[in-house]
């Protein structure tokens, strides 16, 4: 495959800081710095490449002033010192897109950034940067045509159309807007007491699914399946417990440090998710470095997803499955789990296979119908 075209995007993206990085010799060989190809003087190859960091300071879409790429390099410091378990999944690191005169120049430059790295058939990590950078993220998918699953691990859900910030309210244009190439939408983690009652009703109307933080804890492996068939995933750090993530002053509730990395490893395990965004990070809001710290944690945990689910085989490849047909509710179907991971799929409707999990089938089983099945049959 050609590289070539990568030199179309340089004029939005400015080399990684090396104020943030230390010369090679600098990091242990088994550290991410030293085996990170990382866009100093050139840009790197991507051809063996498995995974491009690109940074996206841009926070207009919260708060007044210019932006800044300060909360994308703090990350980028504390990931680099980081020991690097994974070898077989490649890294690099495009550097940072330029700040726009407006934050709409900024959504474009970082829309054709990730929309030429995604051509490339790499998995794409945006350093954000305020949430409303999810707009871009989605604008990769909407400039190709391509419908897609999105989820969203956030506090809040971003409909508040009063505000005048995009970082409150990108989610209502997201979803709405016409044409409109989102078929599924799920939102991971947000907390009842700051979300309005109608919100969730409004949702539930247009038969996208919300999970309540309280909810998700209780048992996290049933968000695996709803993040494996996503292609965009984007994560705010107010998901985060303010004591695991200091710079979140939204809530002091939320998901633990671990669990904001299991959520991260599922995404890598997906074979669908193409584009990651994490974003709400202000640097300035941080103490010792703690979030920072939390996110490449999370990427490290990224990473640790995708070695797993290097190892998956097609769903084609019958002879890595145990295959299980049953009937519940007067509907033949069949349920497949993986030998490899320990993962499981349903058969829809159409035809088609679906995530699920290991309690789905035992729902099946009892000849109940999954919630999971009955909402994607809805949805068709």
């Amino acid at each position: 495959m050609s590289f070539h075209s990568i030199d179309t995007i340089l004029d939005f993206l400015e080399p990684v800081n090396k104020d943030y990085l230390s010369e090679d010799e600098g990091y242990k060989p088994n550290q991410l710095g030293y085996n990170i190809l990382a866009y100093e003087e050139s840009f790197p190859s991507l051809e063996q490449v498995d995974m491009v960091l690109v940074g996206c300071g841009e926070n207009r879409g919260i708060t007044v002033g210019k932006a800044n790429h300060n909360a994308p390099d703090a990350i980028r410091k504390e990931l680099y010192n980081l020991y690097h378990w994974h070898k077989d999944i490649k890294v690099a690191d495009a550097g940072n897109v330029k700040p726009g005169a407006t934050l709409q120049d900024t959504y474009a430059a970082l829309r054709t950034v990730v929309s030429e790295l995604s051509a490339h058939a790499k998995k794409i990590v945006i350093l954000g940067g305020s949430h409303d950078l999810t707009m871009a993220q989605y604008g990769v998918y909407e400039a190709a045509g391509k419908i897609i699953e999105a989820v969203c691990v956030d506090a809040l859900i971003d409909f508040k159309m009063d505000s005048v910030w995009a970082s409150d309210k990108f989610l209502m244009e997201m979803l709405t807007r016409e044409p409109n190439f989102i078929k599924q939408y799920n939102h991971i983690g947000f907390q009842s007491y700051m979300v309005h009652p109608d919100m969730l009703e409004t949702i539930d109307k247009l038969r996208f699914d919300c999970y309540r933080v309280g909810k998700v804890k209780e048992s996290m492996e049933e968000m695996e399946p709803v993040i494996r068939n996503a292609q965009l995933f984007s994560f705010d750090i107010s998901a985060i417990q303010h004591a695991h993530a200091p710079a979140n002053r939204l809530t002091p509730n939320g998901f633990t440090g671990e669990e904001a990395c299991m959520l991260m490893q599922y995404a890598g395990m997906s074979a669908m998710v193409s584009t990651v965004g994490i974003y709400g990070y202000r640097q300035e809001q941080d103490t010792h470095q703690l979030t920072a710290k939390q996110i490449s944690h999370m990427l490290w945990y990224l990473m640790d997803g995708m070695l797993k689910g290097k190892i998956e085989s097609p769903l084609s490849d019958t002879e890595q499955f145990n295959e299980f047909k049953l009937a519940f509710a007067e509907v033949e179907t069949t349920f497949l789990q993986s030998k490899k991971t320990g993962r499981w799929w349903m058969q829809m409707p159409e035809g088609n296979f679906a995530a699920c999990t290991y309690k789905d089938y035992l729902i099946a089983s009892d000849n109940e119908i999954p919630e999971r099945w009955m909402r994607a049959a809805e949805r068709g």
